[in-house]
Formats: C-alpha cells, sequence, structure tokens
C-alpha cells in the first residue's frame, strides 16, 4: 500500500520561511515523478512544483517560481518544498503526490496522495 506522509507546516507570518516535508513511508518513491499541491477553503487544489526521479527536472506554477524550490532526496525517500517570501496567499493545505506516468500538472495524473499539512501565512 502506497502511503506519502508530509510534514513541516504551520503558521508563519508573511516573508517567513517554511519546509515541507514528504515522506514516502513504508516503500520507495520508485522511478516516479513526485508533485506538491496546494488548496485553500473554497479553492480548487492546484499545482505546485514537481520533480523528476532524478531530480535533474522540476517545474513550478508561475505564482511560486523564485519563490519556492522543490528537491528531494531518493536515499531517504523523501521530497522537500522550501518555501520562501511566503504571502498570505499561500495559505492552504498542502499535498504531496506521486504520479507513475511522468511530470504532469494536473491533478487527475497524479496515482497516491498524502493526507496534507496545513500552511497558514499571516499578513
Amino acid at each position: 500500500q502506497v502511503l506519502l506522509v508530509e510534514s513541516g507546516g504551520g503558521l508563519v507570518q508573511a516573508g517567513g520561511s517554511l519546509r515541507l516535508s514528504c515522506a514516502a513511508s513504508g516503500r520507495t518513491f520508485r522511478r516516479d515523478d513526485v508533485g506538491w499541491f496546494r488548496q485553500a477553503p473554497a479553492n480548487a487544489r492546484e499545482f505546485v512544483a514537481d520533480i523528476s526521479w532524478s531530480g535533474g527536472s522540476t517545474s513550478y506554477a508561475e505564482s511560486v517560481k523564485g519563490r519556492f524550490s522543490i528537491s528531494r532526496d531518493n536515499a531517504k525517500n523523501t521530497v522537500y518544498l522550501q518555501m520562501n517570501s511566503l504571502k498570505p496567499e499561500d495559505t492552504g493545505v498542502y499535498y504531496c503526490a506521486e504520479n507513475c506516468a511522468g511530470p504532469s500538472i494536473h491533478v487527475v495524473d497524479y496515482d497516491y496522495w498524502g493526507q496534507g499539512t496545513q500552511v497558514t501565512v499571516s499578513s
């Protein structure tokens, strides 16, 4: 059974930083892309960033480019999302997800999801 566990969320002031982690519990990520998504109340879940198995290819939503950085440590079965210069509009539940078919920005293309971690940015 695939199990992804996010951690690292919390409350931070605007301009601050957080680092989220996504761990594959009891299994490895295999050779899959991993993405981060977020969902604010009453909004649809949206793409934030994704990273290839090797870590050599990454992509970001325009709204987070230059502020967020995705990375992975396959030896630790963990993917990270470093979030800097946070804004109130970054508030939401952040989810990591695994995509067996290759890179994608679309929610429907991801096969496995974690339960999410709350990020709240105060103004």
